[in-house]
């Protein structure tokens, strides 16, 4: 009996330090990378380049500006390297026609995606994310929230120009 209760006590044990050792190197290592950002004179417009440093798929789960308010609308973009990313207030414009922004919940951030590669070896086969943001204030912070093998992560972007 005794020597039942310590293996299971030691499997507890070992599956919470897996856990947790999983949940610090994430924390430390996460696999969002920002890889660029621009936004207007304004500042009520913001666009953020990232990709995807991990071993599995990055999907955002939701997007909060400054003090956590909710923003006036916001996209992901999906392009290429060559393309690029079109820095726009308004999705439906001329300017943003060659472009595809998708709602969260329509995109998964593809492994490898970051950072951008050099101009030499840009490709239309490598697809480039881009978050836009548009915000009825000054947007000093974007707070992105991400899954990342059904663990939720966060990561902050300063806004500064």
């Amino acid at each position: 009996m005794n020597k039942k209760i310590l293996i299971v006590v030691l499997t507890l044990m070992v599956c919470v330090a897996l856990v947790g050792g999983t949940l610090i190197f994430l924390k430390s290592n996460p696999p969002l990378e920002i890889n660029m950002q621009a936004t207007n004179e304004n500042q009520h417009f913001a666009v953020v380049g990232f990709g995807n440093k991990g071993w599995g798929d990055i999907r955002v789960t939701d997007v909060a500006v400054n003090d956590y308010e909710d923003p006036q609308d916001s996209k992901i973009q999906v392009s290429n390297e060559v393309q690029g990313l079109v820095h726009t207030d308004d999705f439906q414009s001329e300017a943003a026609q060659p472009y595809r922004f998708h709602n969260f919940d329509e995109v998964t951030i593809q492994t490898g995606t970051s950072p951008p590669h050099d101009a030499e070896s840009a490709s239309k086969d490598e697809e480039i994310y881009g978050l836009n943001v548009i915000h009825n204030e000054e947007i000093r912070s974007i707070h992105i929230q991400y899954s990342y093998f059904g663990i939720t992560l966060f990561e902050e972007v300063e806004i500064s120009f």
